[in-house]
């Protein structure tokens, strides 16, 4: 994997990325020596999360099918509860801070 210095990044800017970027799918930016981040182009990136996606909703799927999971309330609870949280954040939102009459 290619890795770029923090410095490198702050003198040459996003073109030391792409050259990086040019050479393998990935680029490591170092600081101060040590690997600290991961670069890759947003499209490389997009497959990932897709990847993490699929692969979670796939064990959620497997654990339902044995049975591998619990209610912890049932749907009417849960839409109470998310009412609940929401006339909680309106009234917070709409609440305005006090003019200061000491001006």
């Amino acid at each position: 994997m290619q890795v770029v210095t923090a410095n490198e990044l702050k003198t040459k800017g996003v073109n030391s990325l792409e050259k990086a970027l040019n050479q393998e799918d990935n680029a490591i930016i170092s600081v101060r020596g040590k690997p600290r981040f991961v670069v890759m182009e947003l499209e490389q990136y997009d497959q990932l999360r897709e990847a993490g996606i699929f692969l979670a909703w796939q064990e959620a799927r497997t654990a339902y099918t044995k049975g591998n999971y619990e209610i912890v309330e049932n749907v009417g609870d849960h839409l109470k509860c998310l009412k609940k949280e929401i006339s909680n954040e309106a009234s917070v939102s709409l609440e305005f801070p006090k003019a200061d009459t000491n001006v």
